[in-house]
C-alpha cells in the first residue's frame, strides 16, 4: 500500500510539473505574441498617417497635373487598397494571408506614389509649392517611421518565431493554438527603395 501510495505521489508530481512547464510556456507565447501584435500597431499609426497626407498630396498636385489624371487616380486608388489591406491586418496582425495581402498592397501603392513624384519632377511650378514641399518633408517623414516600426515589427515577430519553433516549446505550441507570425517583408527587389519624395 505505501509503494503504491509513493508510485502515485510520483505521479501526481509529474503532472503537477508538466502542468506548471506548459503553463510556462503558454504564458511566454502570449506575451510574445501580444508583443508583435503591439508592434504591429505601431506601424498601423504610421499606415494611418501615411494614408491620410496622399490625399493632400494628390489634391496639392491636381491642380498643376492636370494632363497626368491617370497618375493621381492610380494613387488614390492604391492608396484606398492599402488602406483597406492595413484595416485587416490590423485586425489580427498573426494571420498570414492578411499580412501578405498588407505587403502586396504596400508595394503597389509605394509604386503608384514613386510614379506621382517622377511625374511632379516634370512640374518647376509644383516642386517650388510650399504646401507641396511640406507635404512630402511629412510623407518622407513617415516613411521614415514606418521602416523603423517594420523593423521592430519584424525584431517581435522572430522572437516570437525563435521561440515557437524551439525545444521543447515547439512540442506544445502548434497544440495551443500559435501559429506562425508572418514577417513584414518587400518581395520584389525592385520595391525596396522607397518613394523618392524630396524636393531640391
Amino acid at each position: 500500500m505505501t509503494a503504491l501510495l509513493i508510485v502515485l505521489g510520483v505521479l501526481f508530481l509529474l503532472v503537477v510539473i508538466l502542468g506548471l512547464w506548459a503553463v510556462g510556456i503558454y504564458n511566454s507565447l502570449v506575451t510574445l505574441r501580444n508583443r508583435f501584435k503591439n508592434a504591429f500597431a505601431q506601424i498601423d499609426v504610421q499606415l494611418k498617417r501615411r494614408y491620410d497626407l496622399i490625399p493632400n498630396l494628390v489634391e496639392t498636385a491636381k491642380g498643376y497635373l492636370k494632363h497626368e489624371r491617370e497618375t493621381l487616380e492610380a494613387v488614390i486608388k492604391a492608396r484606398n487598397i492599402a488602406a483597406s489591406a492595413a484595416q485587416t491586418a490590423a485586425a489580427n496582425p498573426a494571420d498570414g494571408n492578411a499580412m501578405r495581402g498588407l505587403m502586396s498592397a504596400e508595394a503597389g501603392l509605394g509604386g503608384a506614389l514613386s510614379r506621382l513624384m517622377m511625374v511632379v519632377e516634370q512640374y518647376p511650378d509644383l516642386k517650388a509649392s510650399q504646401n507641396m514641399a511640406q507635404l512630402t518633408e511629412e510623407l518622407t517623414s513617415t516613411e521614415n517611421k514606418i521602416a523603423f516600426a517594420r523593423q521592430a515589427y519584424n525584431d517581435s515577430v522572430m522572437t516570437y518565431n525563435t521561440k515557437r519553433e524551439t525545444f521543447p516549446t515547439v512540442l506544445v505550441a502548434g497544440a495551443l493554438g500559435f501559429q506562425p507570425a508572418e514577417l513584414f517583408k518587400i518581395e520584389d527587389p525592385g520595391e525596396r527603395n522607397a518613394p523618392k519624395v524630396q524636393f531640391t
